[in-house]
């Protein structure tokens, strides 16, 4: 079985095939970073226009990379939300397309769930685990009950933790995007230099918000200045309050809810140093910490293939009419 995966569901252009739920045959992605960093953050309608200028190709080019023909393919998995509705639109509008022309089955895909489940390119994960999905647009904790059952646990009430770093090196003017730029600046700081504030991290829930911290960073350096002597240590103890938040909320869903195992995806999780600060916590609560490979937590369309082969194995194909959307249901 040969699964077509499209995901435009943000400034990423991606297409991949997958045999099997296993082989990956092709998995093209093409960033528009170079595009988007001029304005220190993804502007939507160049997003979009830019998918529409590159889907055709980067689709063909899948297809010769996985040496195969559109004839062969079997399914056409396509993310249909949450993201950016005018650049999900494009990626939908091309796999309906494919879908009437080839007369094969549509499966419209929940991104998040997708980076939830996109460890299985890689490895198998047994059921029940605590996913945290943690990127530039989502900070979302669900109890994945199978790869097609979740509950959505906690989500962010503001800034997502990616959006909360990309506005921060958008205000200090170092470069675009922030998580890996900030990233660089942390290795080399001390991580209690300043004690910023960890929000909502004692609260009786799993939900986020970034936008205080991002505002208490600010305020800090409006009052404090920058310089290229504290830079680093600014950078790195506002990203260990971040980490903080995430690794300590995250652990503590799996532990009421008496679940071992936890799957970190999202593009922030190719941050070394929340990778380990998870694996550091869970060893002392005894709860194992999986990550996927760094080019499996940015968005990709291997990942919207495995969740396709998921949902077409146990026979679940949508509707041509399926619609996308720009914000998750929280239900």
């Amino acid at each position: 079985m040969i699964i077509f995966g499209i995901d435009t569901s943000c400034d990423d252009t991606s297409v991949a095939l997958l045999e099997d739920g296993k082989r990956i045959l092709s998995n093209i992605v093409s960033s528009q970073v170079d595009l988007h960093r001029l304005f220190g953050g993804v502007v939507p309608e160049i997003a979009s226009r830019k998918h529409i200028e590159l889907i055709e190709n980067i689709s063909r080019g899948a297809i010769e990379e996985a040496g195969i023909t559109y004839q062969n393919i079997d399914v056409i998995s396509v993310t249909a939300g949450p993201g950016l509705i005018g650049s999900i639109l494009v990626g939908l509008c091309f796999a309906k397309g494919l879908s009437l022309a080839l007369n094969k089955p549509l499966i419209g895909i929940n991104h998040i769930q997708a980076h939830a489940v996109s460890i299985f390119l890689e490895r198998e994960v047994d059921f029940p685990f605590i996913a945290l999905v943690v990127s530039g647009g989502h900070t979302v904790i669900l109890l994945m009950e199978s790869p097609l059952r979740f509950k959505v646990l906690g989500t962010t009430r503001d800034d997502a933790a990616g959006e909360a770093f990309d506005k921060i090196a958008k205000y200090l003017g170092i470069g675009y995007p922030g998580g890996k730029i900030i990233e660089e600046y942390a290795e080399k700081g001390q991580k209690d230099y300043v004690r910023f504030p960890r929000p909502m991290i004692n609260d009786n829930n799993y939900d986020f918000s970034f936008s205080g911290l991002k505002t208490a960073i600010i305020n800090y350096i409006k009052k404090y200045g920058v310089t290229t002597q504290n830079i680093n240590d600014i950078l790195s103890s506002f990203q260990e309050a971040a980490f903080d938040v995430l690794t300590l909320k995250t652990i503590r869903a799996s532990r009421e809810h008496d679940i071992k195992r936890i799957v970190v995806g999202g593009g922030v999780a190719s941050n070394s140093r929340l990778r380990e600060k998870f694996l550091e916590t869970g060893q002392k609560e005894n709860i194992e910490v999986i990550f996927s490979s760094p080019h499996f937590c940015t968005d990709n369309g291997a990942m919207i293939a495995v969740l396709g082969y998921f949902y077409f194995k146990e026979g679940i194909v949508s509707p041509l009419d399926v619609k996308g959307y720009s914000r998750m249901m929280l239900h």
